[in-house]
């Protein structure tokens, strides 16, 4: 593992995490869609808009650096809510074309954005098909599983998200520690759950926050850990259909060096 993080010593107050390989707040907004199974044509944008903040502010915990990004769209959003909640006036026909409804615009980004994101999928299964990479193997599991069967998808960096926000609920509910916990850099976690996963092969995630104290310090270093090991190649996160169970598979072949996803800030 030391070969991957030369200089690479880190705790969530002293870096913060880039965000170039994952998503960004379009993204943010078309998994909430589909998460709620609403109509993207007509978006409740007061529910939207609370989500989306609430997401937003767990990322800026995390120390993402793509967190200003996120609020500019977080403005725009609170400036549609505002606009949505002023009554408009009636337009005589004769006046001219009625007033355009304010998420038009972000409709419009929503599905641009949605085609190309499709279309960048498409290529992406065509290059791991060509380069023989690393899939689950789900055609022996659904043999055996029959037609009932929902293959496993890749979790993207809401999923996890929405997954880590249930293990930070669940903790908020337990007695509180007496004894102070013990302060562990990312690195150290990393080489923890590395190990761990050496001996299984597979975890599901939320396994991997039960070993170690439950302080939100531990858990936060755990998640941003996860991330760490998904930018290096090191595993692979998958869940059971849109929004199952999630699973962390170690990678099988040895990953080539990658530019470690978590920076020091300039002081």
């Amino acid at each position: 593992m030391a070969e991957h993080r030369e200089n690479f010593e880190s705790s969530p107050d002293a870096y913060s995490v880039s965000l170039d390989s994952f998503e960004g707040p379009l993204d943010l907004l078309l998994y909430l869609i589909k998460k709620n199974e609403l109509n993207i044509y007509d978006i409740p944008i007061a529910l939207i808009t609370e989500q989306y903040l609430s997401y937003s502010e767990l990322m800026q915990e995390l120390n993402l650096d793509a967190a200003g990004e996120f609020l500019v769209m977080a403005s725009t959003l609170i400036h549609i809510k505002s606009r949505m909640l002023i009554p408009r006036p009636e337009t005589d026909v004769e006046d001219g074309e009625p007033e355009e409804d304010p998420r038009d615009a972000l409709v419009r980004r929503l599905l641009e954005h949605q085609k190309f994101k499709a279309a960048a999928g498409l290529l992406h299964d065509h290059e791991m098909l060509r380069s023989a990479q690393w899939i689950r193997p789900d055609s022996s599991v659904i043999a055996a599983a029959g037609e009932a069967y929902e293959p496993e998808l890749e979790v993207d960096l809401f999923g996890l998200l929405t997954a880590f926000r249930g293990v930070l609920d669940r903790a908020n509910r337990r007695p509180p520690m007496v004894v102070p916990p013990e302060r562990i850099s990312i690195e150290q976690r990393m080489d923890q759950l590395i190990a761990g996963l050496s001996e299984t092969e597979s975890c599901g995630f939320e396994n991997l926050f039960t070993e170690g104290d439950s302080s939100r310090s531990f858990l936060i270093v755990t998640f941003l850990a996860i991330l760490e090991m998904i930018r290096l190649k090191l595993v692979r996160v998958f869940q059971s259909g849109a929004f199952g169970p999630i699973r962390v598979y170690k990678q099988p072949q040895s990953p080539e060096k990658a530019k470690p996803l978590i920076e020091p800030r300039e002081s």
